[in-house]
């Protein structure tokens, strides 16, 4: 947790680096809210559950660029947001990418499935982090968190609250860091 403080003081106080400077200048619209993380930092090695209650980790998804969003199904900003998050991944989900979405806390099956109903939501993950280890080791402390880690599994962006992830800059952003 230190490093995350450590990293994030930096970032705040102005640090940049040469190698964002391709995503800083993609920071439009709700990507204006997006922290770049300079230097990249590996995703930790923690268990969360798929749908079918299997273990898994961010490192199954290496190889593509991922964006991890933290939610929980009393989040009213979640559930503005989770439509948008299921329309980038149908439009960009496929070899390159992935959208993970990671229920955090106590959420039942029974309420994820009538919110993602509600929300109309299709086609993404009902991903689970009952014991929020996942969340806690990534520094998440509030609802909703998007983490973005690269192919070789660095987190590489973040942005805490909703945003419009279906919005042509998010796509841009997103096709930037599939094109490297």
């Amino acid at each position: 947790m230190l490093r995350f403080l450590v990293l994030y003081t930096a970032l705040a106080l102005g640090a940049n680096a040469a190698s964002a400077a391709d995503l800083a200048a993609l920071k439009l619209g709700d990507m204006k809210k997006l922290v770049l993380t300079e230097p990249p930092v590996p995703a930790p090695d923690v268990v969360f559950l798929d749908e079918s209650g299997a273990e898994r980790r961010l490192s199954d998804w290496q190889g593509k660029v991922v964006l991890v969003n933290f939610w929980a199904t009393w989040c009213a900003p979640c559930r503005a947001e989770m439509p948008a998050l299921d329309r980038l991944q149908a439009e960009l989900g496929g070899d390159a990418f992935e959208v993970l979405t990671i229920a955090t806390g106590r959420n039942t099956p029974t309420a994820i499935d009538k919110f993602f109903t509600e929300a109309g939501v299709t086609l993404l993950p009902r991903h689970k982090d009952e014991r929020q280890q996942l969340a806690r080791s990534l520094g998440v402390v509030g609802l909703p968190v998007t983490v973005i880690f690269d192919a070789e599994g660095q987190e590489v962006a973040r942005l805490i609250g909703e945003a419009e992830w279906d919005a042509p800059e998010a796509k841009d952003l997103i096709r930037a860091l599939t094109e490297d």
